[in-house]
Order: structure tokens, then sequence, then C-alpha cells
């Protein structure tokens, strides 16, 4: 009985589960089979051994890992650019959507969001092009410093300036992009709540503390929770551009760092080692803050 009933039930939904098989064909193959790879982190891996005949060296690679300096400088730098995307980039966003979201003349809020969205098309190269233009030696902004105050600023191999511009670089470049799913919460808001408020007398300005900041709540914590699970994620080639040898104090981060471990000096297990030490951290990050999440009477993602 339960198998015909099961039997039904497929034969009701299998279009659906034929257009989930692309999706969940893609997470088997490039994201759970991967992570057979996990265990060359407990190995002294060599490609001409093979992974198998690989001997086992238990937690020495991280061991070797949180032994060293580089931890945490590479921890604190991580850190710093996620904790500053977290307070700068990922408020911006929200505030950008509400700005978006009040404008009333239809074509020209049509016309601000495929400005704020074409960036986001633009290849991390180029916007390094465009930053060297604005702020490198002979840009914009140290020609008008030179003209104006007879001074200049070192701008991309400075320590003080590093951070500032990879936050202006992200904002540039994806703010306009990450408002999308906040404007289509937006776009749910019941639209009497609005007329009610104007009854009542609320300004615009009471009507985005009153109504929609709590509308898109849930999708505030949702959103915030996902990109608490890939806070020591940084943006590998963003990073990777804009790092030399005289900011290398700020900006070297777990993934450049595993980037010259792993490819440039061919230590596989100890980049797979600080890989692995990114997920299970992101892992707790993720579930603390759904944990907290649920306290607060929010749904959270899971």
């Amino acid at each position: 009985m339960v198998r015909s009933h099961r039997f039904n039930r497929f034969n009701q939904l299998w279009p659906f589960y034929l257009l989930a098989a692309p999706g969940i064909l893609y997470f088997l193959i490039f994201h759970y089979v991967p992570m057979w790879g996990l265990v060359l982190a407990f190995k002294d891996y060599s490609p001409f051994i093979g992974m198998i005949k690989s001997p086992w060296v238990g937690f020495e690679h991280f061991q070797q890992f949180f032994s060293t300096n580089n931890f945490f400088v590479l921890l604190k730098n991580t850190l710093m650019i996620s904790l500053l995307s977290l307070v700068i980039y990922f408020p911006f966003t929200i505030l950008l959507a509400i700005m978006l979201n009040e404008l009333r003349l239809k074509m020209f809020k049509r016309i601000s969001q495929t400005i704020v969205y074409l960036p986001h098309f633009l290849s991390w190269v180029v916007i390094y092009g465009i930053t060297i233009s604005f702020f490198g030696p002979s840009g914009v902004f140290n020609h008008y410093l030179e003209q104006w105050f007879d001074t200049s600023a070192l701008f991309l191999v400075s320590n003080d300036w590093f951070r500032p511009l990879i936050i202006f670089q992200a904002i540039w470049k994806d703010a306009g992009w990450g408002t999308i799913i906040f404007l289509a919460a937006l776009a749910g808001i019941n639209p009497e709540l609005y007329e009610a408020a104007k009854v009542d007398g609320a300004n615009r300005f009471h009507n985005i503390w009153h109504i929609t900041l709590p509308g898109i709540k849930s999708t505030i914590v949702i959103l915030l929770l996902l990109r608490l699970g890939s806070s020591l994620d940084s943006n590998f080639m963003q990073i990777f551009l804009m790092t030399n040898s005289l900011n290398l104090d700020v900006s070297n981060v777990f993934d450049l760092f595993v980037y010259h471990t792993g490819l440039q000096q061919f230590n596989y297990s100890f980049a797979i080692t600080v890989g692995m030490f990114k997920s299970v951290v992101s892992l707790i990050l993720v579930l603390g803050a759904n944990y907290l999440a649920k306290l607060m009477g929010e749904d959270g993602i899971f």
C-alpha cells in the first residue's frame, strides 16, 4: 500500500523531478564527489604515487598550519575584509534597494536599475584597470592632488588604502546586482499598508522604518546567514589583482595563501588543510547564526 502510494506520487511529480535533475547532478558531481579529496588533508600527497598510496600523516598538516605565524595574519586579514563587507557592503545593498524602490517614475527607475546592474558584468580585470586609471601613480586622483596640493598618494601600494579600495570596488561592481533579491522582497509588501500609513500622516521615512524594513526583515536575515557561511571566502580574483609585495601585510588572506601553497609550491595537502579549516569554521558560523535567528523568532535557512 505504501509502495503504491509512493509510486502514484512519483507518477504525479516526475516532471518536477526531471526539472530538478540537472541541478541535483551539478551538486553531486561538482560539490559532493570532490569532497573525497578532503582525505588529502590527512595524507602527504604526491601526484607521482597517487591519492591511495600517499602515506597518512594524520593531523600533522593542521598542527603545522596552526603553529605558523601566517595563521593569525591570514585569519586577521580575512576576518577584517569580511567584517567590513558585512558592515558596509551588505547594508549598502539594502539601502540601494530601498532607494530604487522609492523611485516613482518607472522609466527613470528602469534606467537607474540598468546603470547599477551593468558593472556586475565587467570582469575583475577590467575593474582593476579602471582602479589603476583613477588611483594609480598617474591616475585621476593623483593628477588633481599634484595640481591642487602639490602632493601625491600611493593608493595601490598602501596598507591603509587596500581595504577601503576592496570594499569600494565590491560596492561599485556588485551592489546593484545584490539588490535584486531585496527588490523582489519589496515587491511582495502589501501596498495597502503604505496607503493606510499615508492616511495616518506618515511620511516616506516613517514608511521605510515601520513598513519597508519589517517587511523584508526575514529576507535580510536569510541573506545575512548565507553571507556568514562564506565569511572566510574572499573574492580571490579581486584580491589577487590588488595584491602586491608592498601591501601583502593586509592583503594576504586564506584564498591567496591556498593559491601560493597549492599551485605554486605544489603542496596540495597543506592547501586542502587550509580549505578544510575554512569550511568547518564557516559551517559553525552558519549553524550558530541560524540558531540565534530562530531564538529571535525568525525562520532561518533550515
